[in-house]
């Protein structure tokens, strides 16, 4: 096995094994605490999981920025004395930021728990976007194992901080929001120790590094508007579910996002991986590599949904509460399937080839998608059912778009794979919200069949690819 396989693979093990005790983490998250702290007070919490998810927009872009331009590099190689500054200038625009945001949640939120939650989001904001600096740091310069050390520390603390409360009967939202807080904090410390070279530093050696400041937004802004556009995709819809319904209905909705989230987990620690050595890859070969990794990732995913039948029947048992909620996840579980394509495969493709520019327009069409959408099926027919439908329309018209306009820029054709993934999911969703038992497994499960006999000469290619570049120096 070469050297940059064996590089790879390790990096992968240090990603997976981060990411499997978050998925952990996350599923006791999912399975337990709405079972113990009711419908309404699991409704706050995730209103609060909701605004925090979109803090990375206060920013603008400059952690992007640093991402693009140095993703590659060595970290040796890089600007320490530079670098603190720019640490000292993003800290100091954040704690402004987050100060004019709590003066006004405090002022113009009268309902008490909102207002707590909008309280707490700007310190979340603080903690967030300063350890993203040094996260995008170790991830652009490769240093793989510190950030899975990191992210697994985050998730650790608060997974037993909630632990600990639930244990001796607390359940109050309030408190797991804390939890949430402590848990940033001390992964945001050693995420400074672990570049401890760029944060502490004598302060004489600061020096003004506005312009510096000004490039990164620039460069970055444009993949962070394309971030921000993405998470509104489906941001919106439960946006329109909350002001149309109630936050117990909101709590129910989310919980069966969760579920189909935690499947993105691990494809994200692969993309994690894949940008810089994408970056360090020649060009010529990126086509190739794009054609073996996409028949790979789908072959799998796709198979992945015949355990939704089962996954689902366990969650009904373990959260009757939530039974009527859990049909949704016929409509919403093969959203993994496009979330984590785009993650993993178009996204960091367009981000190695810098084509930010191209993810902005495309999230941003799907994003006011969504918004026209989300108003006609919340506003004017009242519907749940196809406002939560809509969720995985909208992911797979933005995969689409990005996938054909990714192909043409290195000369593939992928137009089939992508009307089988449709078709496939199609059924899925049409078995899984009809039928509901376990012919739904038997249904789809012929379906996949079907799918790997058309694609068998394309996966048995794919593995003997696989092998040679494991072999090859």
């Amino acid at each position: 096995m070469n050297l940059k396989a064996m590089s790879f693979i390790k990096n992968m093990s240090y990603t997976i094994s981060s990411n499997l005790i978050s998925l952990i983490i996350s599923t006791l998250v999912v399975l337990i605490v709405p079972k113990l702290i009711g419908i309404e007070e699991y409704g706050y919490w995730q209103l609060y999981i909701f605004y925090t998810s979109y803090v990375g927009f206060l920013h603008f872009g400059w952690n992007d920025g640093i991402y693009l331009r140095f993703g590659g590099e060595e970290y040796k190689n890089l600007d320490k004395r530079l670098f603190y500054s720019q640490f000292i200038e993003l800290l100091l625009s954040q704690i402004f930021i987050a100060i004019l945001i709590w003066l006004g949640s405090f002022f113009l939120v009268r309902d008490f728990n909102r207002g707590f939650i909008l309280q707490m989001v700007p310190i979340a904001m603080i903690l967030s976007n300063v350890r993203l600096m040094f996260f995008y740091i170790l991830q652009a310069t490769n240093r793989i194992k510190e950030f899975a050390r990191l992210t697994m520390l985050d998730r650790m603390v608060y997974i037993l901080l909630i632990v600990f409360f639930l244990l001796f009967g607390i359940r109050d939202f309030k408190l797991m929001i804390f939890a949430d807080l402590v848990g940033k904090f001390i992964s945001l410390f050693f995420a400074a120790l672990s570049c401890k070279d760029m944060v502490f530093r004598r302060i004489n050696t600061y020096y003004s590094t506005v312009s510096e400041a000004i490039l990164n937004i620039s460069v970055g802004i444009k993949l962070m508007f394309a971030n921000i556009a993405s998470m509104l995709i489906i941001g919106i819809v439960r946006f329109g579910i909350e002001r149309t319904w109630d936050v117990a209905t909101f709590g129910k909705v989310s919980l069966t996002l969760s579920i189909s989230n935690m499947m993105m987990i691990f494809i994200n620690a692969v993309g994690i991986i894949m940008f810089p050595i994408l970056r360090r890859t020649n060009k010529a070969k990126l086509a190739n590599i794009y054609s073996t990794m996409r028949d790979f990732l789908m072959a799998i995913l796709l198979g992945f949904l015949m355990i939704y039948y089962p996954l689902k029947t366990l969650m009904v048992a373990w959260l009757p509460q939530y039974g009527e909620s859990l049909l949704y996840m016929a409509l919403v579980f093969p959203m993994f399937i496009y979330e984590g394509k785009m993650a993993l495969l178009i996204n960091t493709y367009l981000k190695t080839l810098r084509l930010e520019n191209v993810m902005l327009k495309i999230n941003l069409i799907s994003m006011i998608m969504s918004l026209v959408m989300t108003y006609i099926t919340t506003q004017i027919f009242v519907n749940l059912d196809v406002s939560i439908l809509n969720i995985v329309i909208l992911l797979v018209i933005r995969s689409v778009l990005a996938e054909n306009y990714l192909a043409k820029e290195l000369n593939i054709n992928v137009r089939k794979d992508i009307i089988l993934e449709i078709l496939l999911t199609v059924v899925f969703i049409l078995t899984g919200w009809f039928v509901d038992s376990w012919l739904t497994v038997f249904m789809y499960g012929i379906s996949y069949v079907l799918y790997i006999i058309i694609k068998r000469k394309d996966i048995i290619e794919t593995v003997h690819k696989l092998r040679l570049l494991m072999k090859s120096e």
